[in-house]
């Protein structure tokens, strides 16, 4: 094991952030650059490594989490990088992104602060970068199969680098103008800066993997004419369906879907824009949806300048500790204040939009909500509680419903959906069309970032299968694993 006593001796201490008057005032990630590396081999070293560790229970990805604990702790950063991509083909984004499962299930955390797993991992992958140690691995031999993978988020990439590096001639088709899915457009800025993807895509191509960007199966390309075209295909669409509120104003200018405001932030970062069509700048604005979207939407608006942000829940505010019915190792919800909340805003639990209300140009002025509780698992209005806030720009953030159906994909593949809006797949991540794949939100609905990885790497291990009779591919999940809850 790494220090034998040093989860005795060393208490738990996490990456520093700027200061939130700096860090407003641009888009950079907001961690300050390098202060990880000073603390991360103590920190590392605070990991027991347990007869049976839970974290590999926490991470669907099964990464090798005490292993790379003990190299970083003894700054064998090559190693550790090695036992990193042995599980994970994108450690730069889960590092970052991801809501660390894993943590939650450290053993550690029984009656201590978990082990700061995602911090170590992600100064893993940055030494590994900055040493030169993560470096193209093209295939020894190409296998003459050729692959289209429909989507470039990570489930997307994922699938396509494994599938790549086991010979086959891999294409990924994207309907944005750049590669990434989510992590380009979804995710701000200053929580993963873009330069993370782009040398990744850098890496990708250099192993052979092709993208063709601007290009959306179902509408550009007819689904049926690219399953000839190819041996097989991956379908890591995503689950963009956004769910919507649909009560009185909806139709008000200002009120826009989450995904109709963060793409247009980043696209003012990636130099396409000069200020963006719908900005928060001056406005008092309301993000409707407490989850990590909203939050990024509460971090945008900072950005932006708005002259107020309110965030609003439907659910109760969770407790700082534990709940009894969600104990070790799920993972809990808890009163979460991420660096956007730390920025200002205020946030309101337990309440529900009635309407909109606009001025004479149709234009959002205020919102109208109700308080609510809980009876037989469903929102009740609270009697005497209503009232309005100001409100000229509203985001919706209320999580999606499924994958994209206007747009032909599914119907002209001819996919089955179960009732959730998914697409339906076998044990090997198969669909009812004979050589087409599905991988990530598509299949599973929404979820995690490491989730789509897995996922993309299990369905290439189905890919690699039906094309060469036999794979070596690894495949850390089944379709029907889920999350470690109660």
């Amino acid at each position: 094991m790494a220090d034998p006593k040093g989860f005795l001796t060393t208490g738990r201490e996490v990456a520093k952030t700027r200061p939130v008057e700096e860090r407003v005032r641009d888009w950079n990630e907001v961690y300050v650059p390098g202060s990880l590396l000073p603390i991360i081999s103590k920190q590392a070293g605070r990991c027991m490594d347990c007869g049976i560790p839970f974290c590999h229970n926490g991470c669907p990805l099964g990464n090798l989490i005490p292993e790379w604990n003990d190299y970083a702790y003894r700054e064998d950063w090559t190693a550790a990088s090695e036992r990193l991509h042995a599980t994970n083909n994108f450690p730069e984004f889960t590092g970052r992104l991801c809501p660390a499962p894993c943590e939650s299930a450290c053993v550690l955390g029984i009656n201590q602060p978990p082990v700061t797993i995602k911090n170590v991992e992600v100064t893993i992958i940055d030494k590994a970068w900055d040493n030169g140690d993560v470096t193209p691995q093209p295939p020894e031999r190409l296998s003459g199969k050729t692959v289209a993978v429909i989507g470039s988020g990570p489930a997307g990439l994922a699938a396509a680098q494994q599938l790549t590096r086991a010979g086959h001639t891999v294409a990924v088709y994207e309907r944005a103008d750049r590669i990434g899915g989510l992590l380009r457009y979804g995710i701000p800025e200053f929580k993963m800066e873009k330069r993370h993807i782009n040398r990744r895509i850098e890496q990708m191509r250099a192993e052979g993997t092709k993208f063709r960007t601007e290009v959306e199966i179902g509408r550009d390309i007819d689904a049926a004419k690219l399953r000839k075209r190819y041996d097989a295909v991956v379908i890591a669409a995503g689950a963009t369906t956004s769910r919507d509120l649909k009560v009185p104003g909806r139709e008000l200018n200002g009120v826009h879907f989450a995904m109709e405001y963060l793409p247009l932030a980043n696209k003012v970062q990636e130099g396409d824009l000069t200020v963006s069509p719908i900005t928060a700048e001056g406005k008092h604005v309301v993000v409707i949806g407490g989850g990590d979207t909203g939050a990024d939407c509460v971090g945008t608006a900072h950005r932006q300048g708005a002259k107020s942000v309110t965030q609003l829940e439907i659910m109760g505010k969770p407790g700082d500790e534990r709940n009894p019915n969600q104990p070790w190792p799920t993972f809990p919800m808890l009163y979460k204040v991420t660096s956007a909340h730390e920025e200002g805003g205020e946030r309101l639990y337990s309440v529900s939009t009635t309407h909109f209300e606009g001025d004479e140009e149709g234009n959002v002025q205020w919102l109208h909500l109700v308080e609510v509780e809980f009876k037989d698992g469903r929102p009740e209005p609270k009697p005497g509680t209503e009232r309005k806030i100001p409100a000229q720009l509203v985001t919706l953030a209320m999580g999606f419903t499924g994958t994209d159906q206007e747009n032909g994909l599914v119907s002209q593949f001819g996919l089955e959906l179960d009732a959730r809006g998914n697409i339906v797949r076998d044990a090997d991540f198969a669909t009812n069309v004979p050589g087409v794949y599905v991988a990530g939100d598509a299949g599973r609905g929404q979820s995690l970032i490491v989730w789509a990885i897995a996922e993309g790497r299990s369905a290439a291990r189905g890919v690699d299968r039906y094309l060469a009779g036999a794979s070596a591919l690894p495949a850390p999940v089944k379709p029907t694993d889920r999350a470690l809850t109660v």
